[in-house]
């Protein structure tokens, strides 16, 4: 039996059942993670499939309550270490339709992910360590290039620019920021009228091509070449607020064309349709001429790569400096630098997930590996590239959570 097909029959059981994925996994092989897991192209054993069919047949009975979702057995823990029972939850109607395989959301819980980025300092952290190495870069003609390699919300990115602005006032930008999910877009974009305002010689353009296309802005197959939807805006008048509702009116646009699905090889995202969205000020494209992509020419030769959170932290270092940070080195120019950012772990947040779950450790992979399988996936294209790792002092930083005064 294939993970896709074990995954199908979890998720039709979990419908019929009113249960959530996550109950289901800790109660049928005490893994809450398990069905997260197979999404992503994980393996089980046979001996966790035996488990979950077992599980399912000894609780066959139970699918005739469809409009009240099973109890776990361990439920919620309170602060005194009692059980708070789980809510009742209305059953899917059995002719609804299954939006599971119709409407792919990049994170299973996208409402708790955004709630824990702003609920912390982890993009003001970034932005502060990605802004020191605006110092060390050495733009050229005709523009500063910088590559966002993962831009999320675009907190991170807008505060970048801003320090690139304060350090570079006069010289033209060209940013380029790959993104899939439709929401991080909406929100990244939203963040940008202001920085047209400030620095108008700035080129933007949002992509979702892979991390081996996204520099060069050209898909790799011929299929997806053909395929690829290249739209150019050239922003008109000359206040934010002018930018601000042209940006509003690309919404239908996004919607139509940003589209991703799960792919079927590797349970990795992948584009519907390749994007390029190019983003400019109409009153400075004569300025920009020399910095503007075209369809099918476009160069990377970036002089910044931000590579924060770019992959998953269970990945191998093979997975992530062949597929990730390998092609994203590529893409730098001649004295061009690239800044890795990814979970370390050694906080209270992972002493909570090991109380929770006894011996899980996500954080594997440690910079000094990642740059060894690095240098090993560039192979000869790495002989003018400096691999640093730096000290503890200067590599590892860390994030606190936003608090008010009396909570603390």
């Amino acid at each position: 039996m294939t993970a896709e097909q074990l995954l199908s029959e979890i998720a039709d059981y979990c419908r019929r059942v009113g249960m959530a994925e996550s109950t289901f996994g800790r109660r049928a092989v005490n893994d809450g993670k398990l069905v997260s897991r197979l999404r992503i192209g994980g393996r089980v054993t046979m001996e966790t499939v035996e488990r979950v069919h077992t599980f399912m047949s000894e609780h066959r009975s139970i699918e005739t309550r469809g409009l009240v979702r099973l109890r776990s057995s361990a439920g919620s823990l309170t602060d005194t270490g009692g059980v708070v029972p789980d809510p009742p939850r209305v059953a899917m109607p059995s002719g609804a339709k299954d939006e599971s395989k119709t409407n792919f959301r990049f994170y299973d819980n996208r409402q708790k992910y955004l709630l824990f980025v702003s609920t912390c300092s982890e993009k003001w952290v970034v932005a502060q360590r990605v802004g020191m190495e605006l110092a060390n870069i050495h733009p050229r003609p005709p523009a500063v290039r910088v590559f966002d390699a993962g831009v999320g919300d675009g907190t991170v990115l807008a505060r970048v620019m801003r320090a690139m602005h304060q350090r570079y006032p006069t010289m033209p930008f060209y940013i380029v920021g790959k993104e899939i999910s439709l929401e991080d877009v909406r929100l990244a974009l939203d963040r940008m009228p202001d920085r047209f305002f400030e620095h108008p010689a700035t080129v933007l353009v949002m992509t979702n091509l892979y991390y081996s296309e996204a520099p060069w802005l050209t898909p790799k197959s011929v299929t997806a070449a053909t395929s690829l939807v290249w739209k150019e805006v050239a922003l008109t008048g000359a206040t934010s607020s002018e930018f601000e509702q042209q940006i509003t009116n690309l919404q239908p646009f996004l919607n139509e064309q940003w589209r991703a699905s799960v792919s079927k090889t590797s349970g990795n995202p992948a584009y519907a349709k390749p994007v390029v969205l190019v983003l400019y000020r109409e009153d400075h494209k004569f300025l920009l001429d020399q910095v503007l992509p075209r369809r099918g020419v476009a160069r990377a030769d970036y002089d910044l790569v931000i590579a924060s959170q770019p992959y998953r932290a269970r990945a191998s270092a093979e997975f992530k400096a062949s597929k990730v940070v390998a092609p994203l080195a590529r893409s730098l120019a001649p004295g061009g630098r690239m800044i890795a950012i990814h979970s370390h772990g050694r906080d209270p947040g992972l002493e909570i997930v090991q109380r929770i779950w006894p011996g899980e450790n996500p954080f594997q992979t440690d910079r000094h590996s990642l740059l060894k399988a690095t240098r090993a996936a560039l192979g000869a294209d790495g002989r003018d590239l400096n691999f640093n790792a730096y000290a503890d002092n200067r590599s590892i930083f860390r994030y606190e959570m936003h608090t008010l005064p009396e909570e603390i």
